[in-house]
C-alpha cells in the first residue's frame, strides 16, 4: 500500500500525521491527493468517515508550504458552523508543525469576534457563505489572494439554500483559481453546480455515490407507534456496555426533548441534547464534552448529521427516519469511523416503511430487520396517531400513483336520502 510519504507530504505534516495515528491513505486520500496536487479541478464522491477533509487538506498545505501575507490564500466553504468547527480542528491538528494560519468563521455570533480572528493575517478561511459575505461586506476580509477554493458537502449546501450567495462569492473571488468539491452524495442539483462552477474537472469516486461505509452494520425494527419507539430506545440503552457512545437523530425538536425527557429519567449517564433552539455556546460545549467521552448519550436534529467527527461512536440510532434520504447515509457515517466498527439502527412505524424502501434503494442494500426485544412494552397505537400514519400512507402511495385514492381523499358532499326526506317533512 502507498504511505504519506510516497504521496509527498511535507515533513512537518508527517510529524502530525504520525502522532495523530494517520498510519496510510485512505483510497479517496490515494487518489485524490495527486490529481489535487497537479492543479486540477477535482470533485471527489465519498462516503462520510473516509477521510475527505484530509483528502483535500492535506495537498493544500502541500500547496501553500508555509505562512504568507496577510489575506487568505485558501478558502473552504461548508454548510453548517458545526462542520466549520470541526474542519478548523482539523487543520489545528494537521499543522501542529507549521506555521500555516487558518479561521473558521459561521454564524451565530457576532462577525466583529471572527474579524478579529483574520485582522491578523491567515492563509486558509473556512466559513459558510453568510458569514463570509458578511464578512466581506463589512470590509474585514479579503478574497483577492484566493488560489484554491474548496466546497465541501456540496449538496447540503445546495440543499441548504445557498446558491444564490455562492453565485455571489464567485464575483468577488478571482476566477483564476483551482476548484475542489466534495461530497459524500451526488445528485442533479450538484451536477448542475459541477456544470457552472469547475472547468473540465477529474472525478474522483471511490464508492458509488451514497454508499454507506462497509463497517456500518445496519438494522431496523418496525415499530407500530411513538410511545413503543420510547420503550425500545429505553431497553436498548440500558446496556451500557455494548451501547457505550450513543448519538440518536431525530426530526424535530419536540421529539428530541421527548426523547431526552425519557433517557433522563430511565437511563444510566450522562446525556445532551442538540436542536436549533439551542443556543450556540451550548451546542458547541455539547459537541465537545460528547468528543471527550464526557457524555454517553447525545440527541440530536439532522443539523449534526455532518461535520461531527466523534472517535469511537458505538451506535447511531435513528429515532425517526431522515426526512432527506441523501442524510439517512450522513447520520449513519458518525459511526464506522476511521476503520472502527459501528451500528446503526433505524426505528420505523409503519408510515415511514416506505421511506425505508427508498433508503434500501438509495443504497443498494437490504437492511436487517429485527424482533422487538422480550420486556418491550408494545403499546396501542392512538386513534389520531393511527389516523395520521394512514395519512402519511396515503400520500406515499399517491407519489407512486397519482390516481389513487386513499381513504383520506376528499369527497364531494351529496346530500342523504334521509335528510332529504326531513327537509321535505320540515
Amino acid at each position: 500500500m502507498i504511505t504519506f510519504e510516497e504521496l509527498k507530504v511535507n515533513k512537518s505534516i508527517l510529524k502530525a500525521l504520525q502522532e495523530i495515528g494517520f498510519e496510510q491513505p485512505t483510497p479517496i486520500q490515494e487518489k485524490a491527493i495527486p490529481i489535487i496536487r497537479s492543479g486540477a479541478d477535482v470533485v471527489g464522491i465519498a462516503q462520510t468517515g473516509t477521510g475527505k477533509t484530509a483528502a483535500y487538506l492535506l495537498p493544500l498545505f502541500m500547496k501553500l508550504v508555509k505562512a504568507e501575507g496577510v489575506d487568505p490564500r485558501a478558502l473552504i466553504l461548508v454548510p453548517t458552523r458545526e462542520l466549520s468547527i470541526q474542519v478548523g480542528e482539523d487543520i489545528a491538528k494537521f499543522t501542529t508543525y507549521s506555521n500555516l494560519r487558518h479561521a473558521a468563521v459561521y454564524g451565530g455570533i457576532g462577525w466583529t469576534k471572527h474579524a478579529e480572528l483574520i485582522q491578523p493575517g491567515i492563509d486558509i478561511l473556512v466559513a459558510t457563505p453568510g458569514r463570509l459575505w458578511d464578512l466581506y461586506r463589512a470590509g474585514a476580509v479579503s478574497l483577492k489572494k484566493i488560489k484554491t477554493l474548496v466546497i465541501d458537502e456540496a449538496d447540503r449546501m445546495l440543499d441548504m439554500g445557498f446558491m444564490p450567495q455562492i453565485r455571489q462569492l464567485f464575483e468577488v473571488i478571482p476566477p483564476k483559481r483551482q476548484n475542489l468539491l466534495f461530497s459524500a452524495t451526488f445528485n442533479a442539483h450538484v451536477e448542475e453546480m459541477i456544470n457552472e462552477f469547475l472547468a473540465f474537472p477529474e472525478r474522483i469516486e471511490v464508492a458509488p455515490s451514497a454508499t454507506p461505509a462497509l463497517l456500518v452494520q445496519q438494522s431496523f425494527y418496525l415499530v407500530p407507534n411513538y410511545r413503543t419507539k420510547l420503550n425500545l430506545i429505553r431497553h436498548l440503552l440500558e446496556n451500557e456496555e455494548i451501547f457505550h457512545r450513543v448519538l440518536i437523530f431525530v426530526t424535530t425538536k419536540e421529539h428530541a426533548e421527548q426523547v431526552f425527557q425519557v433517557v433522563s429519567r430511565k437511563v444510566e449517564g450522562q446525556k445532551r441534547i442538540l436542536h436549533s433552539n439551542k443556543g450556540q455556546n451550548t451546542r458547541i460545549n455539547a459537541i465537545n464534552s460528547f468528543k471527550d467521552g464526557e457524555i454517553r448519550i447525545l440527541i440530536s436534529t439532522d443539523l449534526s448529521a455532518r461535520g461531527l467527527d466523534v472517535p469511537m461512536v458505538s451506535h447511531v440510532i435513528n429515532f425517526d427516519l431522515p426526512q432527506r434520504y441523501e442524510d439517512y447515509v450522513h447520520r449513519i457515517g458518525r459511526t464506522a469511523r476511521a476503520n472502527n466498527a459501528g451500528e446503526a439502527i433505524s426505528l420505523v412505524d409503519p408510515s415511514e416503511e416506505y421511506d425505508l424502501r427508498k433508503i434500501e434503494e438509495m443504497i443498494r442494500m437490504e437492511i436487517l430487520k429485527k424482533e422487538i426485544p422480550e420486556g418491550v412494552v408494545i403499546e396501542p397505537t392512538t386513534r389520531s396517531e393511527g389516523q395520521d400514519q394512514l395519512r402519511e400512507i396515503d400520500r406515499q402511495r399517491r407519489l407512486e400513483d397519482p390516481d389513487f385514492k386513499g381513504a383520506f381523499h376528499e369527497k364531494k358532499w351529496r346530500p342523504s336520502g334521509r335528510k332529504e326526506i326531513k327537509s321535505r317533512r320540515r
